[in-house]
Order: C-alpha cells, then structure tokens, then sequence
C-alpha cells in the first residue's frame, strides 16, 4: 500500500504544478530489485502547500521540511472520516514527504539549526549522507535523477558519503553508525576517503542520544549482516565508542576443547551468524552479551582456563548496558535473564523433572531456546541438549509444563497453618511434587503438607 500511495501522491503533487519524485532509500532498494520497507516523496512544494494539499497530513518534521501523509479512507481525494482516531499513522501506513532543502549548520550533531526549501533537487540530494541513498525516481518514467553518481557506486558495491565525507558526518554523527550498517546489510565496502573520516571523527559519536545509537545498533543486529557490522564497527573505531565491553573480549582466550573456534570475541561474532532470521531485538542483544562477563573473569587454571562466575558478572554488565542504551525494562529483563540462563542448558540432563519444568516455562523461552543453539553451533557444534529440549517440548503438553495450582496460601490458613515466610516454601514443595507427578489432586496435596510440614 505504501508504494502505491506514494505513486498517488506524486501524482497529485504535480496535477498542482510541484515536481515531486520518490527519493532515498527506496530508490536504492528498488534499484536492487528489493521491496522497500518504506517509501519517502521529496518534493518542491512546502510543507504548507503539502498540507493543503492533503489535509489529513502530519506535519511530524515540518520545520524541517517533512509531513506525513497517511493512507486516508477511500481514495487520496476523499476528506477524512470525522469518527477517525486522531493518532499520527505509522510508516507502514503513511508516506513521509519532504520538501527540497538545504540545510545551512548544524551544532547538535544532528539536526539543522536552520534548513532552507528550494526548488532544484540538487540542492536536497547534496545535503543527504551516501550516494546510493542521494538519488531520485519519477515513478511514472522510470527516470532516475542522480547527481552523485549512486548508481554507479550501487554496481560497485560501494558506501560512499555525498561530498565532503567530514562534512558530512559533522552534520550527524550517526551516519558513521548508519555508514557500517549499509556496508554490513549489502555487503558493501566503505569507500577509502569516507572510511577515514569516520575513523578521525569516531570518538565523536558520544554526542549521539542514547536511544539513537541502541535503534541502530539493533537495527545491525536484526537485519541478518550483524557479525559483518560489528567487524566493521571495530574497523571504524566505533565498537570502542559505543560497546567497549565488546572491544574487550577480542583477544580473551577461551579452552579450545570446547571453544576452537577461538577468542570471546570471535565466538561472540561467529555466533551472531547463527541467529534466527527473523531475529528478535531482545534475542539478538542477549546473544552478543551473553559471554559478557568473560574478559573480567579470566583465569588460567593448572587444568585449563577458566571463567569462574562469569555469568554473575555478565548480568551486572549487561544491565549496566541497558541502563545506558535506555532500554525499556521489559526488553531489559529478557535481555538480562538470557544472558542469566544461558549456562543452565549444560545442566538439563541432570535436573530434576520439575527444575526442568521451571526452566521451559522462562518467559519467551524459545529465545532462551534459539541462543543456545546458536551458541553450540558456534562452538562445538554439538546439539544433543538443543535437540532433547526440543523433543520435550514436543511430546509434553502446555499443561503438564504449567499446571494449574493444586493449593494457594488461603488453603493453607483452611488448613490451621500461620501465613508468613513459610508459605512459599510449603507451596513450591507441592509444586514439585507436582512438576514431578507425585500430586495430581488437593487433597492430595493437602496430604502432602499435612506430612512434610506439621502443624
């Protein structure tokens, strides 16, 4: 839908006299015969012309130039349903369109202090970071407006900045991070001059908000390229910028007989190969922090090296992570808790039933599930214990791995007991027993507590 609405919208635009084209990224992927994940109009009409034009707009940028035009009821012409939410659309369901522009400084690093319309395209394309995300399309001709040579750069393989590489990423220190993810995600090079200047300015990306620098970050490790670009943000001084922690674990030996592949860092890295695609966000950081704790736990014992308590370090680092990435506490949790877990699969053939249980039924399990594998494949390669979780999972049901509760602390009182400390302790004696099979009634289990702990 949004291809087709940009295609309306260009339409339109110019049935009023503007020029307008389809630019940026989805120029770049269709030229790659890839389907755009979005679609951006740039256009010499302001953003108040836009607006009038298309009065159900979003002027989510307009100082800058950009307003949303989302995908109305009915077709393009129609007026807006009165009973409509009044909610700015999501991109999936909306164009971004941006008029032609100049940007005059910039002293945050990120945006323009001042931006000026104008009505040639080249004056917008020289602004944009690379040439292959600084071209334009008429969707109706098929005409593409380069004027930076993208084209060519896109058959060579090439990330290049538009213009003056330094310049360029003055303007907005994240282009260097957005740099290394175009390379990784096209397995493209960074082109020599542009690679310099990332690495004279990469001490600058600090500058960048948090939740800024976590969105690409997550974005390198989801788009399936992710081992590609932390090698590549380490060529570009940006790994020791922004996950120092990262930076560490190079050169941090591991007991080949059980790590030949090599050091923390390579592991780590040869394990982001092995994700599942398409990768969950909380997965995917919990895969690259799960050896966390590593570097500051090494040892080299008489019998081997040794990493004592590595995974009660990496939790404390990895939360310390998520605090400075600000992650959500939700995704902060499963983050910390897949790293917290990740050790207890080489245990699983000697827990009890009702350890194991409790272990299957860790909330979104199948993360816990997918780092291990990921984590043996870039090992030792043995899946033994992936496989026999998977069968058991398989063959038991929902309900025997969570089982409804045979008793709750009001039976305990019904029964003569004092409520206090005790209780969890009375309660998840039966709930083992339970898990195990042991108790299958309450009256049963009222047995049970009536024999284990007397009144």
């Amino acid at each position: 839908m949004p291809k087709d609405l940009s295609i309306s919208i260009v339409k339109i635009l110019r049935e009023h006299g503007f020029q307008a084209y389809l630019a940026g990224g989805c120029v770049r992927d269709l030229l790659l015969h890839r389907e755009p994940s979005d679609y951006d109009v740039a256009t010499s009409a302001t953003p108040a012309q836009v607006m009038n034009i298309f009065p159900e707009t979003y002027a989510v940028g307009a100082q800058f130039g950009v307003v949303l035009v989302p995908q109305p009821e009915g077709n393009l012409e129609s007026s807006q349903d009165d009973s409509s939410e009044e909610k700015t659309p999501s991109k999936s369901h909306a164009v971004e369109v941006a008029t032609f522009r100049s940007d005059l400084s910039y002293s945050d690093g990120r945006r323009p202090d001042e931006v000026r319309f104008s009505s040639d395209p080249r004056e917008d394309v020289a602004r944009r970071d690379f040439t292959i995300n600084g071209m334009m399309l008429d969707p109706i001709s098929g005409e593409v407006l380069d004027y930076v040579g993208g084209r060519e750069d896109l058959a060579a393989g090439i990330v290049r900045a538009i213009g003056d590489p330094a310049l360029r990423f003055t303007e907005d220190k994240l282009r260097m991070l957005r740099a290394a993810r175009f390379a990784a995600r096209f397995e493209y090079q960074i082109e020599a001059e542009t690679l310099r200047a990332i690495q004279h300015s990469a001490h600058e990306i600090n500058v960048v908000s948090r939740e800024r620098v976590r969105h690409e970050l997550t974005r390198m490790l989801t788009e399936g390229h992710a081992r590609r670009a932390f090698l590549l943000l380490d060529e570009c001084g940006l790994l020791q910028q922004v996950l120092p922690e990262i930076s560490a674990m190079k050169g941090v030996e591991q007991p080949p007989e059980f790590h030949p592949e090599g050091d923390v860092f390579v592991h780590t890295l040869l394990l982001l190969d092995h994700l599942p695609q398409p990768c969950p966000p909380t997965l995917a950081w919990g895969a690259l922090l799960h050896d966390m704790g590593k570097p500051a736990t090494f040892r080299r014992a008489p019998d081997r090296i040794r990493f004592d308590n590595h995974v009660e370090v990496g939790v404390k680092i990895a939360e310390e992570i998520c605090a400075r990435l600000r992650f959500s506490n939700h995704d902060t949790a499963q983050i910390v808790a897949l790293v917290d877990n990740h050790m207890r699969f080489g245990h699983v053939t000697r827990m009890k039933e009702s350890t194991l249980k409790r272990f299957l039924r860790l909330p979104a399990f199948e993360e816990h599930l997918a780092l291990h594998r990921a984590d043996s494949l870039a090992s030792h390669r043995n899946l033994a214990t992936y496989d026999l979780i998977c069968r058991k999972i398989a063959e038991t049901p929902p309900a025997i791995i969570r089982p409804p509760r045979l008793l709750n602390g009001e039976d305990l009182i019904a029964a003569g007991y004092t409520p206090g400390v005790k209780f969890r302790e009375i309660l998840e004696a039966v709930e083992d027993a339970q898990l195990e099979g042991r108790l299958n009634s309450h009256e049963a289990a009222l047995e049970f507590v009536k024999h284990e702990f007397p009144l």
